[in-house]
């Protein structure tokens, strides 16, 4: 989630970005780097593709994809998947396109799921790469997702005693979200909503089924919060606050002591002026933070502080108190190298105090040191939008450019020299 200055845009809440979950819809537990972390999870397989999964229900748990397999490598699922994860971990999109086109070139995808989670790195890959119609067109490839052909049952003699559909969930979010990179926003909007009915109905599934996992159902329960803050995030880009506040509101019923969810409230408060309410939320956060400690499960120790901190910030912002809020960044840095929110808004609060070349090295800085981590867009968006203003306002008040060329090159020679100072 984020709010937008003029041209540069201040990040509020960052959902982790590396590559969308994998999993299927079973429930099963794929463990990766970060357990907790929804959005990355990817799935893979171990074996060369030569193991044909056993037939008998007295060996389900030689089946990879069994229920109960616990997985705790990505290959549990398909050979060198791990490697495309990796690969997505560093932005190597490019590389991952390669990999999925030998991959389909040489048959090393004998499974029906080995199809489905190739491809959605594919078009994850192809998204990531702004190639939107490419991704769209290849996922148009594919019938329905709720077609019988991407159901286990199908295949009784490859996935004994399994049942539901085996299309990744990430697959059914960057299907439902393409539409909207190509200008089709009301048609994301539908598919959101349909997928969030989806998501809803699989929750409740789990929560009601004696045999579940809490794993599973606290799997369902994220996804659910993640679908609902994509379609937050397109209510917000077209200012109704209304409906925002609406969901979220309808998910802090269910879970009133969450502190990220607050946080969320109050970001959607300030966007339409509501400044008290606001403040009222962040104040919540910090009491349940500080005072009842809640939030441990959903972040660790730092996390929560820093999520207090950048709250302030935001108060300070509001109140053009840039020097305040800029303080509470640099607090938020020093606890967490890697909080790109609170390096990407301390940039945008120094250029509100005209030091655009601080502004300039501290997002510079970030793309240096942790690389995986401050390449994303809004990042890289902020940083070019402030190269091109730097020159403007050194640029000498009796230099007219009758030329339009000559003052593109003026831009470009004087940027240069920025970047090598």
């Amino acid at each position: 989630m984020f709010l937008s200055s003029n041209n540069f845009i201040l990040l509020v809440f960052r959902e982790k970005e590396t590559s969308p979950d994998l999993s299927a819809e079973t429930g099963a537990r794929v463990i990766l780097g970060n357990p907790c972390q929804l959005e990355g999870n990817l799935a893979s397989m171990e074996s060369s593709g030569s193991h044909q999964p056993e037939t008998t229900a007295t060996n389900l748990n030689a089946d990879p994809l069994a229920i109960t397999q616990h997985y705790t490598i990505l290959n549990d699922l398909h050979p060198e998947l791990s490697s495309l994860q990796e690969l997505a971990l560093r932005g190597s999109w490019r590389s991952i396109l390669d990999k999925v086109s030998r991959a389909r070139s040489l048959s090393l995808l004998r499974y029906p799921h080995d199809h489905l989670l190739y491809l959605s790195f594919n078009v994850l890959a192809l998204t990531k790469l702004r190639r939107f119609s490419d991704a769209l067109e290849d996922i148009d490839s594919l019938e329905n997702l709720d077609s019988p052909s991407y159901c286990y049952e199908s295949y009784p003699h490859l996935y004994p005693n399994r049942s539901g559909s085996m299309v990744p969930f990430s697959l059914r979010w960057l299907h439902a979200q393409l539409p909207s990179k190509l200008g089709k926003r009301q048609e994301t909007l539908d598919r959101l909503y349909l997928l969030l009915v989806r998501v809803k109905s699989q929750f409740m599934i789990k929560s009601k089924s004696s045999n579940s996992l809490d794993v599973s159902v606290s799997v369902w329960k994220r996804r659910e919060e993640f679908v609902i803050g994509t379609i937050i995030s397109h209510h917000l880009s077209q200012k109704e606050f209304g409906v925002c506040l609406a969901l979220i509101r309808d998910m802090i019923s269910g879970d009133a002591n969450n502190p990220t969810l607050l946080s969320k409230l109050g970001y959607a408060q300030m966007q339409f002026g509501d400044l008290e309410g606001a403040k009222a939320s962040f104040d919540k956060v910090r009491e349940l933070v500080h005072v009842n400690g809640s939030g441990a499960e959903l972040l660790s120790e730092v996390g929560m502080k820093n999520l207090v901190s950048r709250n302030k910030a935001l108060i300070y912002m509001v109140g053009k108190d840039y020097v305040s809020a800029v303080r509470e960044y640099e607090e938020c840095i020093e606890r967490d190298g890697l909080d790109v929110v609170a390096i990407n808004n301390k940039a945008i609060c120094l250029m509100y105090l005209r030091d655009l070349s601080d502004s300039i090295k501290v997002l510079e800085n970030a793309l240096e040191r942790v690389p995986t981590v401050a390449v994303n867009e809004t990042l890289v968006v902020n940083l070019i939008g402030l190269l091109v203003l730097l020159p403007m306002i050194l640029m000498p008040p009796a230099l007219e450019f009758k030329d339009a060329s000559l003052l593109e090159w003026y831009l470009v020679a004087t940027v240069y020299l920025v970047d090598c100072c």
